[in-house]
């Protein structure tokens, strides 16, 4: 009764109200706003749009940089074991060391684990074997709380683990007609936070939850232990219903230079040797591919025209303890004349910017077929070998000419018409899966070559298969290689991981190619979101996205794109100044008056002849220089916002660019020497690095200034080097992070908008 008075009153009220003159909207100027205001919106989602793709293509480029960088590494190593007696006397002893380790036959015994006390002190799990659910929940809680398992329980698990695998086939075949749905995970790269939300989101593995993840458990991220002990425990619990694929991460020389032997040697100071044998055992014997019904074959990285699942099935895995340790070659064995693709080399400065190799480099450029190539002789002048089509097949052909130091002596061979020889220079091969020259290699290295290809390559929307140039290693296939696979096979679909989507997931060649990735926030807070895949009995694939952050849910698209932009746009200035002589040298050929400007199109020539990273530059041009009054670009202004960690006054300027620009190479060398992990090297230990550098990338360092440089970086005079700090000295610092931090709201609103 009330409320009916209460509306009552409303309704008189309002009539009163409308006796007013009522003021009419004009419909024409009503939409004109809405148009303006939509027009507004599309443009400012198109700017975001366009940042963001170019954010993503600089850490992409950046990425795959560093991947074929750590391939030549490898690749040089591999040369040196097989065809160099010595290196100052030193050579193929430590190189062996990292390809060829030998295995302490201690870790084969079955009760080796067992001589390890745990003290009582210890409050992480305790396992006992074989598993139980409660095993898992424990390591669940644990790892949740930060804790460490015991050193004795990780060799115990990965002992265990390495002898259920020796009983796997090399290709995993499993059938939805048992469960009801197969979840399949993409890339972890150590983030526990991801691994952990899958299975909040989608439960725990058991036999109502099969799942497979498909390598790249480990590397880059900080939890790389945790997440694969996690994987080995439910494979151990659960090993029909608990899959796990190979990576391309799964190496234990990868490893070195992305951080899974950093954070085992760290966490596991005692046995952290130990630790790595057994990850490096475990790691080779893990299954190539998995088939579910038939009908989906899932693999870490990819195909090529060469893939033969028959003869994959037959090979014995477990020998490619690394995809990184090229095959034995002799110099004989190595028929470079008959090399049937082109290598674009990395040129020096004056090669590159001459006008008719420029014209020649654009002609032949391709957005699949990035010209980043091996740079073991960055500083010279380097020419191209060889001269065929663009279109190569994977019975092509890629070749590395690195400067051969005088030092080292090659192993006698006979000489051969087929093979060139120079002297001082020596071929050596590039670390594509496609090297191995035709007919019949033996078996060892058909087997390493359909490994690689599994492992490091990726799909391409042109047909045919070509080396893959951009990540070094692997091939490129076309939507015609797939098709013919699947068809060879019976397969209705392809599924591999091993590249970063945006959206966690991505489909190719008519969607017959699946690339899933399951690590958010890969490269920055809010750069990509994670992704699993759910198959049932239709084998129909539903995708399921996720992001793990506690800041990126307060954070708006704008912000999060910021976040992202900056990020990226430093590691890209990073890059520029690791490479200023040649950049300067670059800029200056085209600045004949010494005015320290060129125009926008010469500095953006300059930056992809000498960096090879296919990259927007005029669209990034705002972010990295600025212009003078008349338009043209003040190069120098490049290099204004960085400068080095700490001052060594002993260093030469060309010497610390060198440091700079190669130092995880220098870190890697120095990993391989400092046996003990200790962090800490000899004075001679210290030349031993220089010389292995010095041999990789043909850069001639006058031995006396290393001697300087090492006993002035001796700080407490008692022959040892903390290598950790003198490196730290040479990581490049930015120099207006605080100044970017203090600037104003409105400052940075413009400066973004």
């Amino acid at each position: 009764m009330g409320c009916g008075t209460s509306v009552a009153t409303e309704t008189q009220g309002k009539a009163m109200e409308s006796d007013e003159p009522v003021k009419t909207h004009n419909p024409a100027l009503t939409m004109k706003a809405a148009v303006l205001i939509q027009r507004w919106y599309r443009r400012y989602m198109a700017r975001l749009e366009m940042r963001r793709r170019y954010t993503w293509n600089i850490f992409q480029s950046i990425e795959y940089a560093g991947e074929q960088d750590q391939l030549q590494l490898s690749s040089f190593f591999s040369f040196m074991l097989d065809n160099f007696t010595q290196l100052n006397g030193n050579g193929p002893d430590l190189i062996s060391q990292l390809l060829d380790p030998v295995v302490d036959p201690w870790l084969d015994r079955e009760t080796f684990y067992n001589l390890i006390a745990v003290p009582e002190t210890y409050n992480g799990p305790r396992l006992s074997f074989p598993l139980s659910v409660s095993d898992t929940n424990a390591l669940l809680s644990a790892f949740k709380e930060e804790q460490t398992l015991h050193a004795r329980y990780v060799l115990q698990l990965l002992y265990e683990t390495k002898k259920l695998l020796k009983q796997m086939p090399n290709i995993i075949h499993l059938s939805t007609s048992y469960t009801k749905e197969i979840t399949i995970c993409g890339d972890l790269h150590g983030r526990l936070d991801d691994l952990l939300l899958i299975f909040y989101k989608n439960g725990l593995p058991s036999a109502e939850t099969p799942y497979v993840f498909n390598g790249d458990f480990v590397d880059r991220g900080k939890k790389s232990i945790e997440v694969v002990i996690l994987l080995f425990a439910y494979l151990l619990l659960y090993p029909d219903y608990m899959h796990l694929n190979r990576g391309n991460h799964e190496d234990h020389i990868m490893n070195l230079r992305y951080g899974f032997t950093k954070e085992v040697m760290l966490k596991y100071k005692t046995h952290g040797c130990e630790i790595l044998q057994l990850f490096q055992d475990v790691f080779s014997l893990l299954p190539i591919a998995t088939v579910i019904d038939g009908k989906i074959l899932i693999v870490h990285g990819g195909i090529s025209d060469q893939t033969d699942l028959e003869f994959l099935s037959s090979i014995k895995r477990h020998k490619v303890k690394s995809a990184l340790r090229f095959p034995r070659h002799s110099l004989e064995q190595l028929d470079i004349s008959h090399s049937c693709r082109q290598v674009k080399r990395m040129r020096s400065t004056d090669c590159c910017l001459s006008s008719s190799n420029r014209s020649h480099s654009k002609n032949r450029r391709t957005p699949n077929q990035r010209k980043r190539r091996c740079r073991i002789s960055r500083e010279d002048s380097v020419t191209s070998i060889s001269s065929t089509s663009s279109s190569s097949s994977s019975s092509s052909s890629s070749l590395c000419s690195p400067r051969t130091p005088s030092s080292l002596s090659p192993h006698p061979c006979p000489s051969s018409p087929s093979m060139p020889y120079t002297i001082g220079v020596l071929r050596v091969p590039f670390l594509d899966s496609s090297s191995i020259p035709p007919p019949s290699p033996p078996q060892h290295e058909r087997e390493w070559k359909q490994i690689v290809d599994i492992l490091w390559s990726d799909p391409k929307t042109q047909e045919g298969c070509s080396p893959n140039t951009f990540r070094g290693g692997g091939c490129y296939f076309g939507p015609d290689v797939t098709q013919r696979l699947l068809l060879q096979h019976g397969f209705q679909l392809l599924i591999r991981s091993h590249e970063c989507k945006q959206e966690g997931y991505d489909l190719c060649h008519d969607g017959k190619v699946i690339t899933i990735f399951s690590a958010s926030n890969y490269y920055e807070e809010g750069s990509n979101r994670g992704a699993y895949i759910k198959l049932g009995r239709e084998l129909v694939p539903r995708f399921y996205q996720y992001q793990v952050s506690r800041t990126t849910r307060k954070l708006t698209l704008t912000q999060r794109v910021r976040a992202a932009e900056g990020s990226a746009l430093r590691a890209l200035k990073e890059k520029l100044f690791t490479h200023r002589s040649e950049l300067m040298a670059g800029f200056q050929q085209y600045d004949q008056n010494n005015t320290s400007c060129v125009s926008v199109s010469e500095w953006a020539l300059v930056l992809e002849t000498v960096l090879r990273l296919d990259l927007p530059w005029r669209t990034l041009r705002p972010h990295l220089t600025r212009l003078a009054p008349d338009g043209s670009v003040e190069y120098q202004s490049c290099f204004e916002d960085m400068g080095p960690g700490i001052s060594l006054p002993q260093v030469t300027p060309n010497l610390a660019e060198t440091l700079f620009r190669y130092r995880t190479d220098i870190e890697i060398i120095f990993n391989i020497i400092d046996k003990d992990h200790s962090g800490l090297i000899s004075i001679e230990e210290f030349r031993q690095t220089w010389r292995l550098f010095s041999a990789h990338l043909g850069v001639e360092i006058d031995d006396r200034a290393i001697d300087d440089l090492a006993r002035s970086i001796d700080f407490n005079k008692d022959g040892s080097i903390d290598f950790t700090e003198f490196l730290e000295a040479f990581r490049v610092v930015h120099k207006l992070d605080n100044k970017d931090q203090q600037l104003p709201g409105k400052m940075q609103r413009e400066k973004y908008l």
